[in-house]
This record gives C-alpha cells, structure tokens and sequence, in this order.
C-alpha cells in the first residue's frame, strides 16, 4: 500500500487538507524527528504529514534532525516525498510567488549530517548515486499540476542549499548565481540527499518569496518578507499537492 509523505513547513501543518486526520509521535536510531506525525487521506491516498522544523517553527536549520525525519517516514512506508520549500530568488525571471518544480541542487553547507551511514561493512563501501536527485515521475506531475491550474511556475532550478539560519552576504549571493543556481534555501540538499540514500523517490515544490540579497534596487531579504509571501500563497501550495497526490500512484 502507497503511503506519500509530505514535509512541509509549519503553515502547511492543517489538518483541514485531510480526512481522517490523526497524530502520533514516533522515535528513530537517529533521535526524534522534528514533529509528530500528522497521518491521514487526502483524495483517498493515505498521507504523512511531518513539519520540518517543527509546528511552531522552533527548531532553526542547522538544527533539523534530517536524519530521523527520514528514518522515521521510512519506517513508516512511505513510498514517496513529497517536499514544500520556501526560497530566494536568484534569476530576474523568477517572481515572487512563483513556483519552482526542483531538478538539481548545489550543497554548500558545513556541519549537518548527509549520510545514514557511519561506517562501512568491511569491503562494502556505499556511495549513493545523486546525478539526478529528484524524482522524475513526480515532477512532472507537479508540473502538470501547476500547469493546468495556471500557477506562476518554472519547470526546473537548481536550488543551493546554505547552512543558515543567517542570510547570504552579497557576495555570496553574486556567487551562486555565477555557480548556476536559481533558487536558494537552507534544507533541500540535506533532505534529499537522504531521501535519495533511504530509496525513497523525492521530489519539491519551491516557492519563491524574495530576491536574496543581489538585488540593489530593494530591501535584502528578511524572515518577515519571506513569511508575508509564503502566507498569501500558501493556498496555492495545498492546492497543487492536494491535485498532484492522487495522481502519484
């Protein structure tokens, strides 16, 4: 039996998007993850609803249990993730608002576990492949999806991931956009390098809610603007994975 995972930030944490909806908590090799488990239905499809950094937006970046979020949908069968994301904007073309169907990413953080893997068995060494780290299938139904609602939308970026919780300076921002990348955030290389080492196929939707800090024609970015934008289109975003999740299976 399918069971899709949503990993999500605390203002998609409504159980109004399911039926059936109930918590529990659980506990993983790698601690407790960041919330309780929130499981229910959504177009009849059983789903799993995990809050990355908790329901009250406690647990800052770097401080995110990845490991044990992944272990613990693992744990629970999830066949598939499903991930929300707020991001910068590092292309003109990419409006606030706008929604990002991620294909690549570029690492640059420094101190987060990126592995389940603490030793190896003797002469059984593991290297995950990560040339293409987001799932296919689900991409292109989320495309599909934004398409036919008629969502502002980019079918592919490359998001880098920082460590956080502080912002880019600006010369880390001319940076990125120099290395090719399009959107920028502080988790998804860590979660789906994970969710790509556990087997578990992987795939994001990115909102857009600022322009970082290259931009000198406006204010760099701040929490405050970022959760502005993301709470006037947080509709949009239950939206898309309410019409996308029936289709995954």
């Amino acid at each position: 039996m399918a069971i899709i995972a949503i990993i999500g930030g605390s203002g998609l944490d409504n159980p109004n998007i399911f039926s059936d909806a109930q918590d529990y908590t659980v506990m993983t090799p790698f601690g407790a993850p960041s919330s309780p488990l929130k499981k229910g239905k959504i177009g009849g499809v059983d789903v799993i609803l995990l809050a990355r950094h908790g329901r009250e937006h406690t647990i800052p970046p770097s401080q995110v249990n990845f490991r044990a979020n992944i272990s613990a949908l693992n744990a629970e069968g999830c066949t598939r993730i499903l991930a929300t994301t707020a991001v910068g904007s590092l292309r003109e073309e990419i409006k606030r608002g706008d929604l990002i169907i991620v294909d690549q990413f570029i690492d640059f953080t420094k101190q987060r576990k990126m592995t389940f893997h603490e030793s190896f068995e003797p002469q059984n060494p593991v290297h995950c492949p990560m040339a293409d780290p987001f799932d296919l299938h689900m991409r292109d139904l989320l495309i599909e999806e934004c398409r036919s609602k008629g969502y502002p939308y980019h079918q592919k970026g490359t998001v880098v991931t920082i460590e956080g919780p502080r912002f880019s300076t600006r010369a880390e921002s001319h940076m990125f956009r120099s290395w090719g990348a399009d959107i920028i955030n502080m988790s998804t290389a860590t979660e789906t390098a994970l969710a790509n080492e556990a087997g578990i196929p992987y795939a994001a939707a990115a909102m857009s809610t600022d322009y970082d800090c290259w931009r000198i024609d406006e204010e760099p970015v701040s929490w405050e603007a970022i959760a502005k934008v993301f709470a006037e289109n947080a509709e949009k975003v239950t939206a898309l994975l309410a019409g996308v999740i029936p289709k995954i299976i």
